[in-house]
């Protein structure tokens, strides 16, 4: 058993992985110097402690260098030279072919490709992994336009891309944008185009609406407070309401016909014929 177990370790068993690593350490008491053609003394005892200087296995891992051959979610385009771990690089980017080495052939290669695009000479051109999720973004987005009434206004590129940085929070200049030919002025349903990087074009619904200004924390908790006030007086008025109800109620038992009333029931005989006087002469 220990046999079969010693030449299990010894080959490498695939169960026990060795993490090689290097420990840089010093001996904690100084050496005597020996004479000339003399080892140097070593306490038993005191020179085998040692002190610590480096250990490699908690440094920090190298980076691998890769060239990207896709585009890849937040890490890069087509041709960017990226550091990642070694992990990533070789089970996801290297397996999967989206990068390959950062060899000098490779940069050459994709430098020459780069010169072209800028030139004009590669037709094709792709978009970048940001301006991807920009596309993205903008087709599911509504864009909202507030203009004010008090004054005369016309719609333009400049008043859009302001309101886009605003609501949207995508900076985009004038001259990426484009509005109907004829002037907006008036509030209403319209569309705004919107070219990202110069090579996809997203037709965006744009909604001009009158502008409201914004409450601030100091309106809202004035509102607050009215609204508690006005509370507070309908709960204090309605038990002196409840009060008046029950007082007419319980004087309603109470009523005595009036006195003018109560002759005439008096005098009116019972078949209902003209009054009798009880008076003789």
């Amino acid at each position: 058993m220990l046999r079969t177990c010693s030449r299990l370790l010894s080959r490498g068993s695939p169960g026990f992985t060795q993490i090689r690593g290097t420990v840089v350490v010093e001996r904690w008491w100084n050496v005597p110097l020996a004479k000339e053609g003399e080892e140097p003394y070593l306490h038993p005892r005191r020179h085998r402690i040692y002190r610590v200087l480096e250990d490699t296995k908690h440094s920090a891992k190298e980076k691998m260098e890769l060239i990207l051959t896709q585009n890849v979610h937040r890490l890069g385009s087509r041709g960017d030279t990226v550091l990642v771990d070694k992990r990533r690089g070789r089970n996801k980017l290297l397996a999967q072919g989206l990068a390959v080495y950062a060899s000098p052939e490779n940069k050459e290669k994709f430098e020459e490709e780069r010169r072209l695009l800028l030139s004009g000479e590669l037709g094709g051109r792709k978009q970048t992994w940001t301006g991807e999720m920009t596309v993205n973004y903008l087709k599911k987005s509504r864009l909202k336009v507030e203009m004010k009434t008090n004054i005369k206004w016309e719609l333009n590129q400049e008043i859009v891309a302001r309101n886009l940085l605003k609501s949207l929070g995508v900076v985009a200049p004038a001259e990426a944008l484009k509005i109907p030919d004829e002037p907006i002025t008036r509030f209403g349903e319209y569309w705004c185009e919107v070219t990202v990087n110069g090579i996809d074009t997203v037709r965006l619904p744009m909604d001009v609406v009158n502008y409201m200004r914004p409450k601030t924390k100091r309106y809202k908790h004035w509102l607050s407070k009215q609204a508690a006030k006005s509370e507070g007086g309908t709960t204090s008025e309605s038990p002196a309401e409840g009060n008046i109800t029950t007082e007419s109620r319980a004087e309603g038992p109470h009523t005595s016909p009036s006195p003018a009333e109560g002759d005439m029931a008096s005098e009116v005989a019972p078949g209902g014929s003209a009054p009798t006087n009880s008076k003789t002469n």
